[in-house]
């Protein structure tokens, strides 16, 4: 991926992970256009940057993300990186019948969202030069939360995808996988000030230092997601599940949520 002078799609720019990425990619020299379903934090993310634009979009809505994908390509002609960054997750208790709704809702924004909106967007990015498309999966692509299954899940299913997409894709398009340790981020309630996750600025500058990398990783991981992503490699995957389920439920009732 290019240094500089790149047009980047940084969907779930309004807030979080996006946003803080979005900004600096905007620093370097970068045009972004952050997309969301909330036109307000877009309009905030923006405020201040002439080359960051803002379009709504709302990845559960199937029907439109063919429109929105013609849209920006017409607005933004040089557009050559696509950045999957938009995701939900929530808590879930396994243990008794319950409604589905938050599962099929991460389900849909977090694997069908990336597939749908990549499948939009490849043929023309397939035509750039210096493209790519990046993922946001998450450390707990390789160990799971056990807290959140469907999340865990959902990330699982996007790093396997993005093996797939980058082996297809070689030669034609830079495919990048992006996988956060947690994140001091409105993600989940409490999760801001969650004691243990990383602060998001020093996330957000680690994870552009490696973008600046040439070239560029095609995992881009900080030291604080090693522990999950070597877990298994390193055969010590069951220990790692348990440490982690214990850890994270003391952070959150370190922060009574």
């Amino acid at each position: 991926m290019k240094t500089s002078g790149n047009t980047i799609l940084m969907t779930g720019g309004g807030s979080g992970i996006g946003e803080a990425l979005a900004h600096r990619f905007h620093d370097r020299g970068d045009t972004v256009i952050i997309a969301g379903r909330r036109e307000e934090a877009l309009q905030r993310a923006a405020a201040g940057r002439d080359r960051i634009h803002t379009i709504t979009l709302d990845l559960e809505d199937t029907a439109s993300i063919d429109a929105f994908a013609k849209q920006v390509v017409a607005d933004f002609p040089s557009l050559n990186v696509l950045f999957n960054n938009a995701g939900i997750m929530k808590f879930e208790d396994l243990t008794t019948r319950r409604d589905l709704t938050d599962a099929e809702a991460t389900l849909a924004i977090n694997v069908l969202g990336t597939i749908r909106l990549t499948n939009a967007l490849v043929d023309h990015l397939k035509g750039q030069p210096d493209a790519a498309i990046v993922t946001v999966t998450s450390g707990l692509a390789y160990v799971p939360l056990v807290a959140a299954p469907t999340y865990s899940a959902t990330k699982a299913a996007i790093h396997s995808y993005t093996v797939s997409l980058r082996t297809q894709l070689a030669g034609a398009i830079e495919v990048i996988e992006l996988a956060p340790p947690g994140v001091q981020t409105d993600l989940t309630p409490g999760q801001a000030n969650r004691p243990g996750y990383m602060p998001l600025e020093a996330f957000a500058d680690a994870v552009a230092a490696q973008f600046a990398q040439q070239p560029t990783p095609p995992e881009i991981l900080v030291d604080e997601v090693q522990f999950l992503r070597q877990a298994e490699r390193e055969g010590r995957f069951d220990e790692t599940l348990k440490t982690l389920t214990e850890r994270a439920a003391k952070q959150r009732q370190a922060v009574g949520d």
